[in-house]
């Protein structure tokens, strides 16, 4: 270039950097354009195409997700919902059972002690007629106690063969607890003893009366009974010598055994001293 006839030379054109203001910016023509790759294009071609490819499956799972769920709630939702209807309807029902159930337990409840509590005072009419209505119960719970308690009042009035009915029905009872029907069982023979015969008592009380039982007592001694009956004397003397010698049984129903073993010709003393004592000790309880 020249200027006044001299020639200047045209300064360099410096880079431009952002910490050097002084480099002039480039033009866009000047930029450097990054170069195209075909290969790269394609792999972004294939990506965008599985994609949606990928977007056009889910839609079609969901479509047929969709389009089953109609189908089976076409098929299925009428029984489904008379299903949640019995259902909830049934617990309903069971919930309602239940507390009226309860309900009328515990009136049951209540008659069974108001029962009791007349024939604890004597007055056996009035406690009988409370328990009229539980001996039909269904309730096992009070139906066999109710039973017990309406045949101790038949034995008081003296009518042994209702007693002795009543009694059998709650041994026969499976739903009653066993001890109770073992209970019963004795004193359903008890109460028919005199008119059953022998065999019938020691068939029926035979498994009761073993030594460790807690019936050994009752059962033995009606067992022995039964044996003097039939005229076995020496089965039932050993009988009401193992009574006399069992320390479960109460003391009362021991010294009744060992006088009628001793008058069967059986040894039922094993301590003569410990009777003696026994017999003293009583003597004196009843002089008080």
């Amino acid at each position: 270039m020249r200027q006044g006839g001299f020639a200047v030379e045209k300064p360099p054109v410096r880079p431009y950097h952002a910490a050097n203001p002084a480099r002039p910016r480039l033009k866009g023509s000047q930029l450097a354009l990054r170069p195209t790759n075909p290969q790269n294009r394609q792999e972004i071609i294939a990506q965008r195409d599985r994609a949606q490819q990928d977007v056009f499956m889910r839609e079609v799972d969901d479509a047929v997700r969709q389009d089953r769920l109609q189908g089976a709630m076409a098929r299925f939702g009428m029984p489904l919902i008379i299903l949640a209807v019995v259902l909830v309807v049934g617990l309903g029902g069971y919930v309602w059972w239940h507390a009226q159930q309860t309900a009328a337990a515990e009136a049951e409840a209540v008659e069974l002690v108001l029962a009791l509590d007349r024939l604890e005072a004597g007055q056996l009419d009035a406690a009988a007629q409370k328990l009229a209505p539980l001996v039909e119960t269904q309730s096992a719970a009070y139906r066999a106690p109710a039973m017990m308690a309406r045949a101790g009042i038949a034995l008081e009035q003296g009518d042994a063969a209702q007693a002795m009915r009543l009694f059998d029905n709650v041994a026969q009872n499976e739903d009653v607890a066993q001890p109770l029907r073992n209970l019963a069982t004795i004193r359903a023979m008890a109460a028919g003893f005199d008119t059953l015969d022998p065999q019938v008592v020691i068939q029926r009380l035979q498994p009761l009366a073993a030594p460790g039982d807690a019936f050994f007592g009752s059962a033995g001694e009606l067992v022995a009974m039964a044996y003097l009956k039939q005229g076995k004397t020496e089965p039932a003397g050993a009988l009401f010598a193992a009574i006399a010698k069992d320390s479960d049984t109460p003391e009362t129903l021991r010294a009744r055994a060992r006088q009628i073993a001793g008058v069967l010709g059986t040894d039922a003393v094993d301590d003569a001293q410990e009777v003696v004592d026994t017999i003293a000790r009583n003597s004196a309880a009843q002089q008080r």
